[in-house]
C-alpha cells in the first residue's frame, strides 16, 4: 500500500478512493485528503491540494478510475456516459496544464470500448497507476539527463514548486537536482518564494530541507539582483504546457527568463514529453485566471483594499528563444523543434 511518503498521490484501496497530500496545509503540517468523489478531486484540483503538471497527469488518470467505481448503475451505456461528463468536468478545472487531460484522456481512451462494467473498473486502475508509476521513472530519467548539465558547486535558481509534490515522486526540476546530490555533487539552491500562493517559500524549500540539500529563500523581486551578482550558475524551472513556441510555466518564470538572458545565465525547462502540445501556440491556450483575494488577502486578513481590481494570473508564457534547452527522459534538447 502506497503512504505519504512514498508519493504525493496514490489510490487507497481500502476505500476505493484517491488519497493525497494535502499541499494546502504545508510547511505547517504534512497530511493527506481522500477524494471519495469526483466532486471532491475537482475542489482538491481547484483549491491547489494537487497541483503540478505530472500530479494533475496522475490526479486525471485516477479521476477516471473514481468515476467508474462511483457510479452506481447497472447500464454500461450510463456508465460511459459518466465517464465522458465527469473527464470534460476534470479537464475544465485547470485548463493550462495539459498533463491533467492527458491522464484523463489516457485512461478513458483504455476503457471506453469495454462491454463490462468490473472490466472498465479494473482497467481504469491498472492505466492510472501505469501513469503514476511511469511518471516517477521518467522523471527520474529527467533528473539523470540533466543532472549532467550541473558542475559541482552549482548553484541553482528555481521558481515555484518543480519538485516531489509536483509529481507523483522526485521531480522535474528537483529532480535535477536531486540527481546532481545523488551523483555526489555539491548543489545549492535559491528558491523563489512565488508569489501569491508561495509555492517555492512552502514546498521547494520544505522539501528540500527534508533531504538535507542547501536552499536559501528570496523575495520573487530579489531573482534579478541575485543574477546580477553573480550569485546563480543556472536557472531550472518545470512546465505545465509547452508548445511549439514556448513554454506555459508558473506567473513570473518569463520574468526569470528574461533575467537569465540579460545576464548570460543558462535557462533550462525540465518536464515529461507529456507536457508538449506540438499543435498549439501561445495564442491558442487559455491562461487561468485565479481568485483576486489571492492577492488581497493572507489567511482570513485583507492586505490590499477588499475591493481593489485584480489581475492574477496563474501562468505565463516564456518565448522559446530565452530558453537554453529543455530537459525530458529522452534527452536535453536545444530548440523545441528538436524535441517535439
Amino acid at each position: 500500500m502506497k503512504t505519504i511518503n512514498d508519493r504525493t498521490i496514490w489510490w487507497n484501496y481500502s476505500v476505493n478512493c484517491i488519497e493525497m497530500i494535502d499541499q494546502t496545509i504545508l510547511p505547517l503540517k504534512l497530511d493527506t485528503i481522500k477524494c471519495l468523489t469526483v466532486d471532491s478531486l475537482i475542489n482538491a484540483i481547484k483549491s491547489l491540494s494537487i497541483r503540478g503538471a505530472p500530479a494533475l497527469g496522475a490526479a486525471g488518470g485516477y479521476g477516471m478510475a473514481l468515476s467508474a467505481f462511483r457510479h452506481k448503475g447497472t447500464d454500461i451505456e450510463e456508465l460511459r456516459n459518466t465517464l465522458i461528463s465527469d473527464s470534460l468536468t476534470i479537464k475544465s478545472s485547470r485548463p493550462t496544464a495539459i498533463n491533467l487531460s492527458w491522464g484523463v484522456d489516457r485512461v478513458l481512451n483504455k476503457i471506453l470500448d469495454k462491454e463490462a462494467i468490473d472490466e472498465i473498473r479494473r482497467d481504469a486502475l491498472n492505466e492510472a497507476e501505469k501513469i503514476a508509476e511511469e511518471d516517477i521513472a521518467i522523471n527520474k530519467m529527467i533528473g539523470k539527463n540533466g543532472a549532467a548539465l550541473l558542475e559541482d558547486g552549482d548553484t541553482i535558481l528555481t521558481h515555484c514548486n518543480a519538485g516531489r509534490l509536483a509529481c507523483v515522486g522526485w521531480g522535474t526540476a528537483l529532480g535535477v537536482v536531486r540527481s546532481a546530490v545523488e551523483m555526489g555533487k555539491d548543489i545549492k539552491v535559491i528558491a523563489c518564494e512565488t508569489r501569491p500562493l508561495n509555492q517555492g517559500g512552502r514546498l521547494t524549500t520544505w522539501e528540500l530541507m527534508k533531504d538535507g540539500i542547501d536552499v536559501r529563500l528570496i523575495t520573487d523581486s530579489t531573482a534579478g539582483m541575485v543574477m546580477r551578482k553573480n550569485m546563480v550558475d543556472k536557472v531550472i524551472v518545470g512546465a505545465d504546457r509547452i508548445t511549439v513556441d514556448g513554454v506555459f510555466n508558473k506567473i513570473g518564470t518569463y520574468t526569470h527568463a528574461v533575467l537569465a538572458k540579460e545576464n548570460n545565465i543558462p535557462f533550462y525547462v525540465a518536464a515529461p514529453l507529456s507536457t508538449f502540445d506540438k499543435n498549439k501556440r501561445e495564442e491558442d491556450v487559455t491562461i487561468e485566471e485565479r481568485d483576486a483575494d489571492e492577492l488581497r488577502m493572507i489567511n482570513e486578513g485583507y492586505i490590499a483594499p477588499k475591493d481593489v481590481k485584480v489581475f492574477n494570473p496563474a501562468f505565463d508564457f516564456t518565448p522559446i528563444r530565452y530558453i537554453k534547452a529543455i530537459i525530458t527522459e529522452r534527452g536535453v534538447f536545444n530548440t523545441c523543434k528538436r524535441c517535439i
